[in-house]
């Protein structure tokens, strides 16, 4: 259910729902640090049960505001109680284990600033004019293939299919791809999303051709052009997602870059110590 401490969140938002919860006080003037309870001398304020109820999965979303507002609100507070009951240093894992949260937490904020100042609406714009606005149509293919180990195999096969053998039947028998049961099929493709002397072969065919054996890095193929067609160039709302993911991923490692040129990085401390020592669990409990 919530974060942390399950079973004692689940039980409150079951009881939750049966229980009164007061008419609460005119609220346009709350904050972030508005304390909702004290437990001892620790505050308990609007913005942790904010940052607890936006990190709950979806469903949530279901439940009745009353209840999603004790239940948050209990979870905190019993976690407060065995915060301010635990004596003694944490134990390395649980310590390592903040350290860690923390890091992935202000790494996130740095992310989502780079993405912001980087990922604009005219960042977008000039990326689409320069790699999609002059694009010409391209040629897509629809084809299918039957991938064996040897040319003589390869051959054979061509000509049962030149011979009127039905090609889906062939592939599902005698093909050793992925593709044999859906009958070699490989979809829509244009020139440079398969491998060269494959992609070759295919602009040379016609559609309803069978190849001769074509070899790549794979083995020998059988290739059957279904048909061909012509994409037109992509509108900015066709790529808009896709630019800017690819935005963001070169934002980002530009920013990495540039910290690990001028920061002081040295990755070789445990060049000497073997990979296998990270399934040393046990070193956690020292």
């Amino acid at each position: 259910m919530f974060d942390r401490l399950k079973p004692i969140a689940a039980t409150a938002l079951l009881i939750g729902a049966s229980l009164a919860v007061p008419v609460m006080a005119d609220d346009s003037d709350v904050t972030a640090d508005t304390v909702v309870a004290t437990v001892g001398d620790t505050d308990i304020t609007l913005g942790h049960m904010l940052t607890l109820r936006e990190g709950l999965p979806e469903q949530f979303g279901q439940v009745p505001a009353d209840v999603m507002y004790k239940g948050i609100l209990d979870q905190l507070v019993q976690q407060t109680l065995l915060v301010n009951a635990h004596e003694g240093d944490l134990p390395k894992r649980a310590e390592l284990a903040l350290e860690n949260e923390r890091r992935a937490l202000i790494a996130t904020e740095e992310m989502a600033a780079i993405i912001k100042s980087t990922v604009t609406d005219e960042a977008v714009q000039a990326y689409f004019d320069e790699n999609y606005a002059n694009a010409e149509p391209v040629t897509e293919y629809k084809a299918a293939h039957i991938l064996v180990k040897t040319e003589e195999e390869a051959q054979k096969i061509a000509d049962e299919a030149r011979s009127g053998t039905d090609f889906d039947e062939l592939a599902k028998a005698n093909s050793t791809d992925a593709s044999a049961q859906g009958g070699g099929d490989l979809g829509w493709f244009s020139d440079g999303m398969m491998v060269e002397p494959f992609q070759e072969a295919v602009a040379k065919m016609e559609p309803g051709d069978i190849s001769d054996p074509v070899q790549t890095d794979f083995g020998w193929h059988v290739i059957k052009l279904e048909e061909t067609r012509m994409k037109e160039a992509p509108t900015l709302d066709d790529v808009r997602d896709e630019i800017e993911e690819t935005l963001r991923q070169q934002a980002i490692a530009a920013r990495i870059t540039k910290l690990e040129e001028t920061g002081s990085v040295d990755r070789t401390k445990g060049d000497e110590m073997d990979p296998s020592v990270l399934s040393r669990f046990e070193l956690l409990e020292e």
